[in-house]
Parts: structure tokens; sequence; C-alpha cells
């Protein structure tokens, strides 16, 4: 997609909140990689499909700033809840300041550690889950999250283009491409789940459990 035409979708695309337009800003110019920001359009995108699904249970892994976690809570029942887990404990003190600026802190807990092992503590019936952690993790999060998935619900995955490298000659060095590679197949012959590729940014998979 061209700039003009990118810049006359979100000229066209309900505007960020200040809280979110703070949020961008100040990860763009105190956070190690900004890119992984979800940002206007695709925030948005998520909050329109949380609100379709009013949702009561949310996952999100990867918290990274806490920028999709706000979009994704603005969906939820009104006594739902969010689970969203970040690694980076360095990460902690810049989030939650957001999170309670958020208005939205009391539906948002956020998690700091390892994923596989806290999504294992995490109550079943998740009605939406959204993947964007680590890329070589894909399929370990996808078999754990599985069966906790309601009927019904829906996962997105973040990143499953890969900035193209899905579609190019794979170094066999490059365990993130791998990782992506494997979830997309696996996932795509899945007879649990429906499947389509949004391609949006760095492209979503969206998931239905059947």
């Amino acid at each position: 997609m061209n700039d003009k035409l990118e810049q006359y979708i979100l000229d066209h695309t309900e505007a960020e909140s200040e809280l979110l337009a703070a949020l961008n800003r100040d990860t763009q110019h105190k956070i190690l990689n900004p890119r992984m920001l979800s940002g206007h359009l695709q925030g948005k995108i998520l909050e329109m499909i949380s609100k379709m699904i009013n949702p009561s249970y949310i996952l999100e892994i990867g918290t990274y700033t806490g920028y999709s976690a706000i979009c994704l809570a603005q969906g939820l029942t009104e006594n739902g809840q969010i689970h969203t887990i970040e690694i980076n404990d360095e990460l902690e003190s810049f989030i939650r300041p957001y999170l309670e600026k958020s208005g939205l802190n009391g539906k948002i807990h956020l998690h700091i550690g390892n994923a596989l092992e806290i999504i294992e503590t995490l109550n079943n019936e998740i009605d939406l889950v959204f993947i964007d952690g680590d890329k070589r993790q894909y399929l370990d999060y996808y078999n754990i999250i599985i069966n906790k998935v309601r009927k019904g619900g829906f996962i997105l995955a973040d990143n499953v283009l890969w900035s193209g490298k899905v579609v190019e000659p794979l170094n066999q060095n490059d365990d993130y491409t791998k990782g992506i590679l494997a979830f997309n197949q696996f996932v795509h012959n899945d007879n649990r789940v429906e499947n389509v590729i949004l391609p949006i940014r760095d492209g979503i998979m969206l998931l239905r459990k059947k």
C-alpha cells in the first residue's frame, strides 16, 4: 500500500483518543522497537472486533506497552475482564500508568512472566485471544489455548505475514520466520477452527473455533 492511500485510510478512520495518542508518542520516543506497537489503524480494528464479539473474557499474549490491551478492553461486557501477559518486566512501570489512566484498569489484569506458564493458571471459556508474543512460540501458545477457548470463540494472531518473509526463500537460521510458517500451516489445516488472514499491517490471522 502506498503512503497516500494509507494516509487516506487513517484520515477516514475515527481518530485516536488522547490517551492512545499519548501512549503512541511515548512508545515511539521512549521504548525500544516501537514498530511492535499496534498503532492507530490496527488498534481501531481490534477495538471494533472486540465490540462486535462483546466478550466477557479476553486473553492477550504480548502486552508490549498496553495499546492493544486498552483497545480490546473497549468491547468487554460490563463485568468483562482481559488478562494480558508481558514477559519483559522492564516495561511494567511504563504500562501500568496508562492502564490506570484508561479508566479500564479494573478490567485489565497485567501479568508479568512466561505466557506458557501463566496461561495454565487462567480459567477456561475464553471468548477472544490476541496472540502477539514470541513468534517462535506461536504454535505453543495456540496448542495451550485452543482447549481454553469456548466453542464459537475467536483467536487473533498478529504478524502472520512477517514482513513478507513467509513467501521468500527461508533462511534456515531464522527461527522467527519458521515459527510463523509453522503456526500458519498448522492452524490452516486444523479442523477445529476456520481461518482467514486479514492483510492489515503485518497480517492478522483470524480464527473461529468451531
